[in-house]
């Protein structure tokens, strides 16, 4: 399977504690709340437009680069893996990125290439951001760059037919559909 980039919209900035999101309603990014965690975000966070994950929203992604962005952003970037994990909706998987325009990741190209310390990283925060919430968060751990392109693959799938069978709102920057509580 051959990697193609792909677009990735950065909602949150690696560094922070605050979670924004994209409103439809406002047609922008909006702050959505501040975590309840003395952990801020390993890596930009955000999603791939244009997909439906297995919890009903788009594919989550993190891009690993050199600095943080802004929100809104968009990157051009790879996959080089995925981490798994559940959460109060159902699956929750995350694809792992790097932006094509950052030399210092760039030559990235598989998970292993990936710094030890930024994956244990990442393992932790998502498995603790959650625990002042009282909501419980599964951790599956990591998949190779193949099983993150079949996913994006099948994200893309699940995003064509629901818009075929007209159940796809108003998409947002790069695609991005409302949360499953403010669809039709």
């Amino acid at each position: 399977m051959a990697t193609e980039p792909l677009i990735c919209v950065v909602e949150i900035p690696k560094g922070t504690r605050n979670k924004y999101e994209y409103d439809p309603e406002l047609g922008g990014i909006k702050f959505d709340r501040l975590l309840m965690t003395a952990a801020a975000y390993p890596a930009d966070y955000g999603y791939i437009p244009d997909t439906l994950g297995g919890d009903g929203d788009v594919l989550d992604a993190l891009v690993c680069l050199s600095e943080p962005t802004f929100p809104g952003c968009l990157i051009p970037a790879k996959p080089v893996g995925m981490f798994k994990m559940r959460d109060e909706k159902g699956m929750d998987d995350k694809i792992i990125c790097v932006p094509l325009e950052d030399p210092n990741w760039n030559g990235l190209e598989d998970l292993d290439d990936l710094p030890a310390l930024l994956r244990q990283e990442i393992t932790q925060f998502f498995s603790i951001y959650k625990d002042l919430e009282g909501k419980e968060v599964v951790v599956d751990g990591w998949r190779p760059k193949d099983e993150a392109l079949a996913e994006i693959a099948a994200s893309r799938e699940r995003f064509a037919r629901s818009a075929a069978e007209g159940r796809t709102p108003v998409r947002g920057p790069g695609g991005r559909l409302p949360g499953p509580e403010r669809r039709p």
